[in-house]
């Protein structure tokens, strides 16, 4: 990726008005260094209410911010490139997805558990989608923004990597599982969590698995951990339980908090000359998350000693499996696993053995009346 080199306020356009993109302007909005936002969604009017909102919030912290509101339709390709030279953003997040990954929440009970068996991947043309057409819409524009995308980062970046379309970094999943490791691990060993320095490899799965179910049985991932720069051994069962004990937290879009500041904290270091060291998913189109090293001059990997990259990727495309990921292939297609495809059948008789870049939108929308239908079958309306 090209570092940030501009003398300039940082301008940051963040596209979508979602739960998770509204949060992050408000962190933005309220944390040094001073930056211009410009908030993207498809309604105009929902785009200035927030942006007011978030003006008006970070003034009340004493913080006094531009902040723009943009109708952008993701669709429309041309059209978004035309705004994107005239915005000229030093940094591009993408908030938006078809549907919220977190929407299945909001079923009953069972139906919830039934559905969820499906995990994430079968989903992918919602996350896929508008992540796509950003990026030809940045390319055409020649924009020279470094993106970061929050839909699906894990799969989404390989896929389009495969295209030269990937995003230049993800946010959230592993990073959002990280802290909680942290402080496990620090209960765990009797130490203050600064001085516990965690490095892991994992994919969505991962991530997404522990924090619920306080264990990692099974599931491929790397972990190094180090306290005051000295190796640390620490009992991974306990440490994991810990997550779903005396260190369980809210999920759901409560939970948006933590991914939010997950955002907030790789944005800032792309705008800072001194290296930060956080965790990520998808650098450069990567399969799953990382630790890495980020500022103003890009993200770079910083694995674990002894850890190549090929050997990390190697992991993370095996954990992809339990997403319902079985591979993404060099033209871009990814391959759906058909044990998780089948409750997508079954549940809402849809079915995907592989998909092509190129078809996600039309995908996300026969995934999306299906869905509809389930919905009204139950009762639950629109």
């Amino acid at each position: 990726m090209s570092g940030i080199t501009t003398g300039e306020i940082p301008k940051i356009l963040l596209i979508g008005s979602g739960d998770l993109t509204t949060r992050l302007g408000h962190l933005l909005a309220s944390a040094e260094p001073e930056t211009r936002l410009v908030l993207a969604s498809r309604s105009a009017e929902r785009a200035t209410r927030f942006a007011n909102l978030t003006k008006l919030a970070a003034a009340n912290l004493g913080r006094i911010r531009e902040v723009e509101a943009v109708a952008m339709d993701m669709a429309d390709v041309d059209r978004t490139a035309e705004q994107l030279r005239r915005i000229r953003p030093t940094i591009i997040f993408m908030g938006a997805s078809i549907q919220a990954a977190r929407a299945i929440m909001d079923l009953p009970k069972d139906l919830f558990r039934r559905l969820d068996e499906a995990q994430l991947g079968p989903w992918l043309p919602m996350h896929l989608t508008l992540a796509h057409e950003l990026m030809q819409a940045v390319r055409l524009a020649e924009s020279r923004a470094v993106v970061v995308n929050s839909a699906y980062p894990d799969t989404v970046g390989p896929a389009l990597a495969a295209l030269d379309l990937a995003p230049d970094v993800g946010i959230g999943n592993i990073g959002n599982i990280v802290p909680g490791i942290t402080w496990a691990a620090a209960e765990e060993l009797g130490v203050s969590p600064a001085e516990v320095e965690v490095k892991a490899v994992g994919h969505h799965y991962f991530s997404h698995h522990v924090h619920r179910f306080g264990e990692a049985r099974g599931i491929p991932h790397l972990l190094d951990i180090r306290v005051a720069g000295t190796p640390a051994t620490v009992d991974a069962d306990a440490m994991y339980a810990r997550l779903a004990g005396g260190l369980r937290r809210q999920g759901g879009k409560e939970g948006q908090q933590l991914t939010a500041t997950s955002a907030a904290r790789l944005l800032l270091a792309l705008l800072s000359r001194t290296e930060h060291t956080l965790h990520a998913p998808a650098p450069g189109g990567m399969t799953g998350g990382y630790p890495v090293r980020v500022s103003r001059d890009g993200v770079r990997l910083d694995l674990p000693p002894g850890i190549t990259p090929s050997a990390a990727q190697a992991v993370n495309r095996r954990c992809q499996l339990l997403d319902g990921i079985e591979r993404v292939n060099a033209n871009g297609a990814i391959q759906f696993t058909e044990e998780r495809m089948a409750v997508m059948r079954e549940m809402l008789g849809y079915h995907c053995t592989e998909l092509k870049v190129a078809d996600a939108r039309s995908a996300a929308t026969e995934l999306a009346g299906r869905y509809d239908a389930f919905l009204r079958r139950h009762g639950l309306g629109v």
